[in-house]
């Protein structure tokens, strides 16, 4: 199973504008768990963790552990709101999940094989369109990556997300094409002579003289 983030909060007693001003006071983002058939839980995030959080990216398709005051929930973020002026973040939601509740992530891709590529041994480049998919998957079964293998692929090919084995239960969020993963490239040097000697049989055949 793929690692999650964990985010430290505590337990918000109060709730309404007043309680969410004081938290924001003292340095805190005030917040809430719903869903999963159980209470919502009110809750306060401290800001820099948060905005650390946010400021490195995915944060809404990132799976999260929020430990609150040491008791563990399993949670995706649904919503951030931001200050209008400063775009800082002012309340924040998570939706808690279940071992079979199905979300969309973000899953790293690892490339393998290039030892038996042979686009790679001739010199092509590998090209890496996609180093991680969004797929939709079961909270209680998310994959730690899915794997791109290179074997066989020789210079032009490309590998799309057909070709890769995903985890029972675990589909793409694009599914209307068969879109490209990577692709093995010839390298530059040969790329510039293959149009360089284009331009000449092109120059060729304009200075040909007409029969007749």
């Amino acid at each position: 199973m793929a690692e999650n983030t964990v985010l430290t909060a505590t337990a918000r007693a109060g709730t309404g504008k007043g309680a969410a001003r004081t938290a924001r006071r003292e340095g805190l983002v005030p917040g809430v768990i719903y869903g999963g058939g159980a209470d919502p839980q009110p809750i306060n995030v401290k800001y820099n963790e948060l905005y650390k959080r946010l400021k490195a990216g995915k944060f809404l398709s990132t799976l999260l552990t929020v430990s609150v005051d040491g008791k563990e929930e399993k949670v995706i973020c649904r919503n951030v709101q931001r200050d209008i002026v400063r775009d800082l973040p002012t309340h924040v939601d998570f939706l808690r999940l279940s071992a079979r509740s199905r979300i969309n992530l973000l899953i790293p891709v690892e490339f393998t094989g290039e030892d038996e590529c042979p686009g790679l041994r001739k010199g092509g480049v590998l090209t890496i369109v996609r180093n991680e998919v969004e797929l939709k998957v079961t909270a209680g079964n998310i994959p730690e990556k899915v794997t791109a293998d290179l074997t066989g692929l020789k210079i032009g090919d490309t590998l799309t997300i057909s070709a890769i084995d995903l985890p029972q239960g675990t589909r793409p969020m694009i599914t209307d094409r068969d879109f490209m993963i990577a692709n093995i490239s010839a390298p530059s040097g040969l790329a510039a002579a293959d149009e360089d000697e284009g331009e000449v049989a092109e120059g060729e055949a304009e200075e040909a003289p007409a029969e007749g």
